[in-house]
């Protein structure tokens, strides 16, 4: 039998099979249980030891307050979280890094909290527009909504506006968006790649639909880390991101911020202690990602989650979420970003998570903090990264098959 995957696909598992296993090597957690597949990664991804060693080095060296003391110590991990700013920026290949501004958060929903609670309601009239992402995740919803009724609490009533999608695919509905959009239509919530659905939600599509105008607040929470992100190309306002789902610690991300359109950026009121260890960790992550090279990362998640899908269309036993062109091998769109859902036709999503990790295998099997608009059912979602391999993929498939 073919090996799943597609031609292209199964030359980047052959093509980068060295280059991922000394990488996997570095990940301490994995080497300690070579028997265990993790297969969660959009939930949390596992950390190398360069950043575990960049944790531990500050924490035994330079560890004190950022921006409240004058002793070297104080100092050093000033210019620590300086430099990591720009170590977002540069990961970020922010064109004009001068003009634009980096907050360090606890995560993606902190962060898309912060934009929500502190520069959006200054950027909003009566009767204007924002266009929200019901079917995404629930972080990148519930802020733009408490927006609204804050608003309208102090007698400012704002529209919400549901983002159109194409049911066939999972992917926004540009067509239908241009139409939507109109000269009240201020902001707009959109997610780089779906948690669920693990497609790439082509964000270029997004600014030419809804105009130079409108400012765009990307969840980067499941690309950045897996893929490159250019902030030159796909000329969005914001990007919110976690750090613990690229490789750094939990409790840590960032907002990046353009400041270009509407009111400058800054997080209201006194900010505290900043999280300086998860700050280290975040820099260190993304020196390490740009050392693998995303692009290649992005390469190999993206074959695995081929492989996988191109197995899964066989069994019979089991249903895909999301487009269903993308299962074929010779898929004429574009393949999932290391991130596959699914459901038994008969066995419970709760009920197979489970089994499977009887069988060795670490996934996540609920709603997967979907909105409302979203997948109603439980599913199973295996979400690789770059650490995972093409063994673990085909004795998940194994298992799958036996069990259906």
């Amino acid at each position: 039998m073919t090996a799943p995957g597609g031609p292209r696909h199964r030359d980047d598992l052959r093509d980068l099979t060295d280059w991922q296993a000394g990488l996997r090597a570095q990940f301490p957690i994995l080497t300690a249980h070579p028997d265990l597949a993790y297969l969660d990664s959009a939930a949390t991804a596992q950390k190398p030891r360069a950043v575990l060693d960049a944790v531990r080095t500050y924490l035994t060296t330079t560890n004190a307050n950022a921006g409240r003391g004058t002793y070297p110590w104080a100092n050093r991990t000033t210019a620590l979280v300086e430099q990591a700013r720009d170590r977002v920026r540069g990961f970020l290949r922010d064109p004009a890094p001068q003009r634009s501004v980096v907050h360090f958060t606890g995560g993606t929903t902190e962060g898309l909290r912060t934009v929500a609670r502190d520069w959006l309601p200054a950027l909003l009239c009566d009767g204007d527009e924002i266009v929200v992402p019901h079917a995404d995740h629930r972080a990148n919803i519930e802020p733009w909504l408490e927006v609204q009724r804050h608003l309208a609490r102090q007698g400012t009533r704002i529209h919400v506006l549901p983002m159109p999608y194409q049911r066939s695919s999972g992917d926004y509905d540009h067509h239908a968006l241009a139409e939507l959009a109109g000269p009240r239509t201020r902001f707009v919530a959109v997610t780089h790649v779906h948690h669920v659905y693990g497609a790439d939600m082509n964000i270029h599509r997004v600014r030419r639909a809804v105009g130079p105008d409108a400012v765009i607040c990307l969840d980067a929470a499941q690309s950045i880390g897996h893929m490159p992100v250019s902030v030159a190309e796909l000329d969005v306002d914001f990007v919110v991101f976690s750090g613990h789902k690229c490789l750094a610690l939990p409790g840590s991300g960032a907002v990046w911020a353009r400041q270009e359109r509407g009111p400058g950026f800054a997080p209201g009121g006194w900010q505290g202690t900043p999280n300086t260890v998860g700050i280290v960790s975040l820099a260190a992550a993304l020196d390490w990602l740009d050392g693998a090279g995303t692009d290649r990362v992005a390469r190999w998640t993206t074959a695995l989650a081929a492989r996988l899908t191109d197995g899964l269309r066989r069994l019979d036993a089991y249903e895909v979420i999301g487009c269903r062109a993308s299962l074929a091998a010779d898929s004429p769109v574009q393949r999932r970003q290391g991130i596959v859902t699914f459901r038994h036709r008969d066995i419970p999503s709760g009920d197979l998570g489970f089994v499977l990790y009887d069988r060795g295998f670490m996934v996540r099997s609920d709603h997967h903090c979907q909105g409302g608009e979203g997948e109603l059912d439980a599913s199973v979602r295996v979400s690789a990264h770059l650490y995972n391999t093409v063994e673990e993929i085909d004795r998940l498939l194994t298992v799958l098959a036996d069990l259906g």
